[in-house]
This record gives structure tokens, C-alpha cells and sequence, in this order.
């Protein structure tokens, strides 16, 4: 994820999250802030800064909502996007489920899709809930430990990022900036120095300007593939 150190270590049970991933995974790369940790593999839980302090054995991940699992730890920062995140990791688990059990083959399904609407700016008022219904429903009916842990990363990111689902829903925006359907790039007159580097980076043609004149995006044409926020050495591109 995204550490400064990341790897595979040996560690004695009951050291602390922020021992793992501030002493030996020596913190969040490029200065940013840490912002969640998942713990397990793909069926674990997000567990969020307020719980840096929780002690890695069973029963205290279990508390949170995490498990130990294959022992995993992806560190997520403030430009993780945790509806995004809950989404990649059931996408996984819905792949893996065997089909045996309806309440694994078809209810990780269904709340895939809800996930896939949210992040492309369809949500639903009554998503979360449902998610909530769906989630405890898969987890009394599932057959097996894929299907009892799969909703996991869902129940762990509603829990504690409750906020950002409901900011993806109600305002169709994503927090974290990184739901491509949720983006707008504009460029700022004040900070463009009318170099033309984005215009040339832009794969879609999406950006037009003249000598002197600041350049502007054409949303019509942006596919957001953020080219132009990378190539400004004036800060001048904004996603917002």
C-alpha cells in the first residue's frame, strides 16, 4: 500500500498497528496522512486511524471489525477512496465464490452492483442500507468462511467512512478524488501559464488554448484520466 517501507516481516503477536506501520513500515510515503489500514486479505476489515493503538491478536482486530487473516496489511492514505476500496475488495470475493450458496453467489453480486453505481455517481438515498441488510444477510447465510467474511471490508468502510458514502450518494462527489465518474478537472486563469504541456499530455484533445491566453478543458471531451494534474508544473489543474 501506500508505506514507505512495504514488505514481508515477522512480528510477535500483540504488537500494535501503529508499531507495524509507523516503526518497521517507516509511515506514509510522500508525507501524507494515514488514513486506514486493511487488515486480513481481501475478506478483512478497514480499520481507521482512531484504532492506530489496537494490538494485532485475534480478539482485538476481531473488535473492530477486521480479522487476521492471511496476516495482510494494505495501507490506504487520504487519497484512498474507502467506498472505492470496499468495492475493489468484494469485487474479488464475488469472483472466488464457489456458487454453492445463494446468499454468496448472488447477494455479493448485488451488492456489487450497488458499489459500481455509487462510485459512477448512480447511488441511491437507501444504498447504505441496504448494503447494511445485504452484508448481515450474506454473513448468517454463507456456507463457508469466503462467503461469512466477504462483507467485511463493506460493514468496516460504513462503519467508520459512513460520511463518504453518503457524499458519493448525496452530492455525487468523491471526497478522496479518485472515482473517476465523480471528478471535474478545471483549470485555473490566475495559475496557467499558457505552456501548453497538459494540452500535449492529454490523450482525448479535451484541452484548448492560445499563446498568453489561459487553456481550458473541454468536458465533453475529458475522459479523466488526470494527465493534465500530473504534467502542470504550476499546480494550475484542479480536480474537484
Amino acid at each position: 500500500g501506500k508505506i514507505n517501507r512495504g514488505g514481508l516481516v515477522e512480528i510477535p503477536m500483540g504488537m500494535s498497528l501503529r508499531e507495524v506501520i509507523f516503526g518497521i513500515g517507516g509511515g506514509i510515503r510522500n508525507g501524507r496522512a494515514f488514513k486506514a489500514v486493511q487488515m486480513g486479505g481481501p475478506s478483512g476489515g478497514c480499520i481507521p486511524g482512531s484504532a492506530l493503538d489496537t494490538h494485532i491478536d485475534y480478539q482485538e482486530l476481531s473488535a473492530t471489525g477486521a480479522i487476521m487473516g492471511s496476516g495482510g496489511m494494505v495501507v490506504m492514505d487520504e487519497t484512498t477512496c474507502m467506498v472505492n476500496m470496499a468495492r475493489f475488495f468484494l469485487d474479488f470475493t464475488a469472483k472466488e465464490s464457489c456458487g454453492k450458496c445463494v446468499h454468496c453467489r448472488i447477494g455479493t453480486k448485488r451488492m456489487l452492483e450497488i458499489l459500481n453505481r455509487i462510485v459512477e455517481g448512480r447511488g441511491r438515498e437507501g444504498d447504505i442500507e441496504l448494503l447494511e441488510e445485504l452484508c448481515y444477510a450474506i454473513k448468517d447465510g454463507a456456507l463457508c468462511g469466503l462467503g461469512q467474511t466477504a462483507p467485511n471490508p463493506v460493514l468496516t468502510t460504513i462503519r467508520y467512512f459512513r460520511e463518504e458514502y453518503e457524499v458519493h450518494i448525496r452530492e455525487q462527489k468523491c471526497p478522496a478524488k479518485e472515482c473517476r465518474a465523480l471528478i471535474t478537472y478545471t483549470i485555473n486563469g490566475e495559475l496557467c501559464r499558457s505552456c501548453g504541456l497538459c494540452a500535449k499530455k492529454c490523450p482525448a484533445g479535451a484541452i484548448n488554448g492560445a499563446k498568453a491566453l489561459p487553456y481550458e478543458i473541454d468536458e465533453a471531451l475529458c475522459i479523466k484520466c488526470g494527465q493534465c494534474v500530473s504534467s502542470c508544473r504550476f499546480d494550475a489543474v484542479m480536480a474537484e
